[in-house]
């Protein structure tokens, strides 16, 4: 089973860096390989008794199918979707209805089920749901939630003996300030 384990886990985060270079660069396949990676994790998140997050994969899925349709140009006659930014208020409003819902969901877990760390899971769990919903849009602070999610997993993941997880957000918490900065200069470019 632990040799599975690793396989799987080795799998899924080669996947899950092919997703994360190919979205970097505004690539649609980038939401295929989400899907092969989210597919993967979500095993080994219940494994790991971490159920919120193997919820949150397994709404990756549902993610990349609409993330492929949003970036494909069937979706988007009139012109190809570009980096925008959302107002200010708009990202204070979807601050305070995560923290709510990832209290309740924290609150379900910790209380109705085995599940580890069930208050820091559902926050991640969460605000992934509303970073993966941003980049699908790609609005450009997507990026900086996802910088911020990366940071607390990189934790959540290695108390759960997932090192190889725990490795992988490293390297997503770099990757993301990069995909900041390349975003950003997409959005200069179209917005100069």
């Amino acid at each position: 089973m632990m040799n599975l384990n690793l396989g799987i886990e080795i799998t899924a985060t080669i996947t899950s860096l092919i997703y994360l270079f190919l979205l970097m660069k505004e690539n649609i396949w980038c939401w295929f390989f989400a899907i092969i990676s989210s597919a993967l994790s979500i095993y080994l998140f219940f494994t790991a008794k971490l159920y919120s997050e193997a919820f949150l994969y397994f709404t990756f899925i549902l993610f990349g199918i609409y993330g492929w349709y949003k970036w494909s140009s069937k979706a988007n006659t009139n012109t190809n979707l570009t980096v925008s930014k959302l107002p200010v208020k708009t990202h204070g409003l979807w601050i305070i209805v995560g923290f709510i819902l990832a209290f309740i969901l924290g609150y379900l877990f910790k209380t109705y089920t085995d599940a580890e760390k069930s208050f820091i899971d559902s926050n991640t769990t969460i605000f992934s749901f509303i970073a993966s919903y941003l980049e699908a849009h790609k609005y450009l602070y997507a990026w900086v939630y996802w910088i911020i999610i990366n940071g607390v997993n990189i934790w959540l993941y290695a108390t759960q003996g997932l090192s190889i997880y725990a490795g992988l957000m490293v390297i997503y918490f770099i990757l993301s300030g990069v995909g900041l900065w390349r975003w950003h200069k997409s959005y200069l470019a179209t917005n100069a």
